[in-house]
């Protein structure tokens, strides 16, 4: 007699667990409260921006002159460069960047994350607008994206 208690045991139990099971396989009864993300439709990771980022910060917009030792340097990076024609002033204004790609972030590379005060000008030499970003010291980034 006790064979046939235990089997009816065992099936109600079943019977319990079925809605549960079934929410734990794919396409099962339940509602799922979390969509799963197939790799088809997930964007592809990036390490880097895809371009230049723009500054932010206090000082973003303040228009500043250029001092003589990063115009030198400036020029000696275009005619390095092998660009003719004196190059001409569009903009510069004081900015502070988010690190230290100096929103100008290059894809792998790592860089130290501190708000760095500089400037961002802009020229025109030959043509064509050159983005060249300064840190703390003279030394130009040319920002080619």
């Amino acid at each position: 007699m006790r064979r046939p208690i235990i089997a009816m045991t065992l099936a109600v139990g079943a019977l319990a667990l079925a809605p549960v099971l079934a929410a734990c396989t794919p396409g099962g009864s339940m509602s799922d409260p979390t969509p799963s993300a197939s790799a088809t439709s997930r964007p592809a990771f990036q390490t880097a921006t895809p371009g230049p980022i723009a500054p932010t910060g206090p000082l973003v917009g303040t228009p500043v002159a250029v001092p003589p030792a990063r115009w030198d340097a400036l020029v000696a990076d275009l005619g390095a460069r092998g660009v003719t024609g004196a190059p001409e002033l569009v903009s510069a204004e004081a900015v502070t960047f988010s690190d230290s790609s100096l929103g100008c972030a290059t894809p792998g590379q790592s860089y130290t994350q501190a708000l760095v005060d500089g400037m961002r000008v802009v020229v025109t030499a030959g043509g064509e607008t050159y983005d060249y970003r300064f840190g703390t010291g003279d030394d130009p980034l040319l920002c080619t994206r």
